[in-house]
């Protein structure tokens, strides 16, 4: 899911310097939302190691 934040960052990013704002403007929500959703699935699940006795990866 990182992955497709960042594809969408990159495609932003390009779409920001060709002019096309509208496209540059979706990339970038897209990308804010995928990115958000990656960070709190990365805390649930560091949460739920700690919570099972493991240790965090």
């Amino acid at each position: 899911m990182l992955g497709w934040s960042l594809l969408f960052l990159i495609v932003a990013l390009i779409a920001g310097a060709l002019g096309f704002t509208s496209i540059a403007g979706a990339s970038i929500g897209i990308a804010k939302i995928l990115f958000f959703v990656f960070l709190i699935l990365m805390i649930v699940s560091a949460v739920l190691h700690v919570v099972r006795g493991k240790k965090p990866l």
